[in-house]
């Protein structure tokens, strides 16, 4: 089953889709500041574009660009600046 998100004022939109690996999303961020939460482990994969990333317990913001990716732990919070629209793959596990 594939479902369809969007967040943000339809500013972060994706698609989801389960595999024998769990739950991942597919999706756009537009131009803007998103601060994101969540439930399970999170490993974000940026596909084309950049990110810039404050993750939990950091000081400092992570610039991520196309082919990198950064982890994120559950029942937490993170922040993401994007200042060109950015494809990204998000795997919960």
């Amino acid at each position: 089953m594939i479902t369809e998100n969007q967040y943000f004022d339809g500013n972060v939109k994706s698609l989801g889709y389960e595999t024998t690996e769990g739950k991942s999303t597919i999706g756009i961020i537009n131009p803007g500041e998103y601060t994101f939460g969540t439930a399970q482990k999170e490993i974000m994969h940026v596909i084309d574009g950049e990110l810039e990333a404050l993750l939990p317990e950091t000081t400092d913001r992570q610039t991520f660009k196309a082919g990198s990716n950064f982890e994120v732990p559950a029942n937490s919070s993170f922040k993401v600046k994007a200042t060109v629209q950015t494809a990204y793959l998000c795997q919960y596990r």
